[in-house]
C-alpha cells in the first residue's frame, strides 16, 4: 500500500510525535503531511521520511502557527493526497480534516478532539487576551462545525484512550476502538532511595492543575520540585519556600527526578498522561485526580492512589494517606504495569488493527 500519515504540526516531540514515530516504523515509506515543521526540533527517525507541510509554512511557520488556527482547515484540505490507498491522521489538533481520496482507507488515530474548541474552551479563552478572546469568540462556532463535518471524511476512529473515545461519541457520534499510545520505558529505571520531594511535570498549562499541587505543598511544607516550562508569575507567588521550579530540563535530569521522588502528583484531567507511566518505569507511585486517561494507568493502591476534588485538601488528604502506606509500594509491580504500555506493544496492536480495519474483518465498538 502507498501509506500517507498526516500530523497536526510538528515543533517537537511530544506524545502525539512518538506516536507518529511508531507508525514511522510499521510504515518505513510512509510520506508525512503536516501544517508546519521545524526539523530542527523532531527526531532523525522522522526526518528520514519526505515531509510535505502547508502553506502556513511560508507565511507563519513555526513561530506563528497557533495564531493562524481559524486557515487551518483551509491548510488541511490543500493537501493532494491522490494515490495513497491508506491514509493515517494522528489527531490532537484539526489533522483528520484532510480530503481522502474515493478509494482510501481513512484511519484517526485520535489522542483528542481538539481540546481548545470544544471541553476547555471556556479555559483557554480565559486565559487569553482581548484580541485573542474575540478572534476566539468569532471562529470557535464555525471551526466546531467544520471538525464534526471532517469527521464523516473518517473511515474508522483509533482513541488514545476510553475516556477520549467517550468525548468522540459525545462529539462527532462516532464510535472507536481504542489502543493505548506508546511509552518509551527503556531509559526509566529505579534509584536505590527515593528522594525528599514530590514531583509535578510537564508543560505548565491551566488545565493541569499545577496550582492545586503548589497550594498543597506550600501549606504543609512539603517539598516540591515542578518541571515544565509554562509557570506564570501568579503561580510563582502562590508557591511557598519548599516548592521549587526547575523549567523545562533536559530528558536526563527528567529521569533522575522521576526514579528519585517520592512521588508523582497529577492533578489535572489528561486524555491518557504518559508522565505518570514513565514515573512507574522509574520506580515511583502516582497520587492522581480520579479522573481522565489516569484511570487507565494507576491502579488505586497498587501504583499510586486516587483524590476526587481537584483542591489542594483533597491532595493534602492524599498526600497523608500515601505517607502512612509508602512502604507497600513494590518498585517491581510498578515497572511490570508500565511495561504493559510499551511501544512494541502498541506497534503490535495497531498493526494488526489497522490490518484488520484495511480488510474490512472488523466493525469499530466503543
Amino acid at each position: 500500500m502507498k501509506v500517507a500519515l498526516v500530523h497536526y504540526w510538528l515543533v517537537g516531540m511530544r506524545g502525539g510525535e512518538k506516536v507518529l514515530e511508531a507508525l514511522c516504523d510499521l510504515y518505513p515509506d510512509a510520506d508525512i503531511f503536516t501544517l508546519v515543521c521545524d526539523p530542527d526540533a523532531i527526531s532523525e527517525k522522522l526526518r528520514r521520511h519526505r515531509i510535505t507541510t502547508s502553506f502556513l509554512q511560508r507565511i507563519g511557520g513555526v513561530r506563528h502557527y497557533k495564531k493562524m488556527l481559524p486557515l487551518m482547515p483551509y491548510a488541511l484540505e490543500s493537501f493532494d493526497l491522490t494515490g495513497y490507498d491508506l491514509i493515517i491522521s494522528v489527531e490532537s489538533g484539526p489533522a483528520k480534516g484532510i480530503i481522502p481520496g474515493p478509494d482510501a482507507t481513512h484511519i484517526c488515530y485520535c489522542n483528542s478532539p481538539m481540546r481548545y474548541v470544544w471541553d476547555l474552551y471556556p479555559q483557554y479563552r480565559a486565559a487569553s487576551g482581548p484580541i485573542a478572546r474575540a478572534v476566539m469568540s468569532l471562529t470557535a462556532p464555525s471551526l466546531r462545525q467544520w471538525d464534526v463535518s471532517t469527521s464523516h471524511r473518517v473511515d474508522h476512529f483509533i482513541a488514545n484512550s476510553a475516556y477520549v473515545a467517550r468525548r468522540i461519541e459525545r462529539y462527532y457520534r462516532r464510535t472507536s476502538h481504542v489502543v493505548h499510545p506508546p511509552v518509551s520505558l527503556p531509559r526509566f529505571a529505579p534509584a536505590a532511595e527515593a528522594g525528599d520531594y514530590y514531583l509535578c511535570a510537564g508543560q505548565i498549562t491551566p488545565y493541569k492543575k499545577v496550582e492545586v499541587a503548589v497550594e498543597a505543598c506550600t501549606r504543609t511544607g512539603k517539598r516540591l520540585v515542578v518541571i515544565g516550562a509554562g509557570a506564570d508569575p501568579a503561580l510563582r507567588r502562590l508557591a511557598g519556600p519548599s516548592v521549587e521550579f526547575l523549567g523545562a530540563v533536559d530528558d536526563a535530569t527528567m529521569a533522575h527526578h522521576f526514579a528519585h521522588c517520592k512521588a508523582l502528583l497529577f492533578p489535572g484531567v489528561e486524555d491518557f498522561g504518559i508522565v505518570p507511566l514513565e514515573v512507574m518505569a522509574s520506580g515511583r507511585p502516582v497520587i492522581a485526580f480520579g479522573k481522565g486517561g489516569a484511570l487507565e494507568t494507576v491502579v488505586d493502591g497498587i501504583t499510586g492512589l486516587f483524590f476526587n476534588d481537584q483542591s489542594a485538601d483533597a491532595v493534602i488528604d492524599a498526600i497523608e494517606r500515601f505517607e502512612a502506606m509508602k512502604d507497600t509500594f513494590c518498585p517491581d509491580v510498578l515497572q511490570a504495569h508500565a511495561r504493559t504500555f510499551d511501544t512494541a506493544i502498541f506497534r503490535t496492536r495497531m498493526a494488526e488493527l489497522i490490518d484488520s480495519l484495511v480488510a474490512g474483518h472488523l466493525r469499530p465498538v466503543t
